[in-house]
């Protein structure tokens, strides 16, 4: 069936295509909510030995949905319903912005990829927060990506992030530092250490909420590496790897702006994730995005020291059996190396 929806879907602009599934999710959850049952029962897994606790909160599987497709959580019962274990919303901004102009979404079936260059378009704090209190708490966990205003100078983007942490303090189970989207100008700049630290000291002061750091693959190593060391000891409660990547030689085609995720990210984000796990796994709490697309790829970052990993392009690709066939995947992976419970697995190639 997604087959069908996905070729009538493909001949549509990509972003036209989404604001279709965004509408019809939103509507059918706010409306007619029973009609999500039978789609629930088919692609959310259960399973007690997926279950893990983190952030104060029960996960009921590893799979989720990585920041960027949700927005404006409007789609929440939507996509619990096609299968996600934890919805990761946003990118947030203090005020609405309309990001940059179109056409900024581009596919790339061939490659099952996609370039956004999509500059956090959002309804802004305000709204989402009256959309959120609708909601939370909510029956998966709820993560709330946030990032600066386009207009705000990066002089005062610690107060934007101020803003948001304060404003969402009670409607999200963890917060992720966005400081590594390349579509607004100057956000990469702010991966340095002075204000990843003033950052995080500031939000430990105002919340109990576990905050992350989310980061670009494009960062040596090395960097990347003292940058999360520098979050960490300033209070976060995690690390997010990876962010899309502006590494354009990876994909023919490719426009000389915005990000690439997907397929074409696989390898690069592996690789990135496998070095900030061998410093940071067993000292703070891992999640693994970025080309993840199968059961086998899902587990190698589990293995690694992944607790949870996150999914998007892959999801436009092949559609919400893509959440039933990873977990199932997984426990048939866990049973190959005998593995009882998904904890004994994580970080098992440490």
């Amino acid at each position: 069936m997604y087959g069908l929806v996905k070729k009538i879907m493909f001949q549509l602009q990509p972003e036209s295509a989404h604001d279709i599934v965004e509408w019809s999710l939103s509507r059918i959850g706010r409306y007619t909510p029973a009609l999500l049952s039978p789609f629930a029962k088919r692609f959310f897994v259960v399973n007690e030995r997926l279950n893990q606790s983190l952030f104060g909160t029960t996960f009921a599987h590893p799979v989720g949905l990585g920041a960027g497709f949700d927005k404006n959580a409007t789609m929440l019962k939507g996509l619990m319903a096609l299968g996600f274990g934890h919805i990761e919303f946003g990118t947030i901004t203090p005020k609405a912005q309309p990001g940059n102009p179109k056409p900024r979404l581009f596919r790339f079936p061939k490659e099952e990829s996609i370039q956004n260059a999509m500059g956090f378009n959002n309804d802004g704090l305000e709204r989402i927060k009256a959309r959120l209190q609708a909601h939370y708490p909510f029956a998966i966990p709820l993560g709330a990506n946030i990032g600066k205003n386009r207009l705000t100078p990066p002089q005062n983007a610690l107060e934007d992030y101020r803003t948001l942490i304060n404003g969402l303090n009670d409607l999200c189970d963890y917060m992720v530092i966005n400081v590594s989207s390349p579509n607004t100008p100057g956000l990469r700049d702010l991966q340095n250490e002075t204000f990843i630290s003033e950052l995080f000291s500031m939000a430990k002061e105002i919340t109990m909420k576990p905050i992350l750091l989310k980061i670009a693959p494009d960062m040596p190593h090395e960097s990347a590496i003292s940058l999360c060391q520098c979050a960490l000891e300033h209070g976060a409660s995690g690390i997010v790897a990876t962010n899309t990547t502006t590494d354009y030689s990876l994909l023919d085609g490719a426009k000389e702006f915005g990000g690439l995720s997907g397929k074409v990210l696989r390898e690069k984000s592996a690789a990135f994730f496998r070095a900030i796990a061998q410093t940071f796994y067993g000292k703070t709490t891992l999640i693994s995005v970025g080309g993840i697309d199968s059961a086998q790829e899902a587990y190698a970052r589990i293995l690694d020291g992944a607790s949870l990993v996150q999914i998007y392009s892959a999801f436009i690709f092949k559609g919400p059996s893509l959440n039933r066939d990873i977990n199932e995947g997984i426990l048939s992976l866990m049973d190959r190396d005998g593995f009882h419970h998904i904890n004994e697995a994580i970080g098992a190639n440490r």
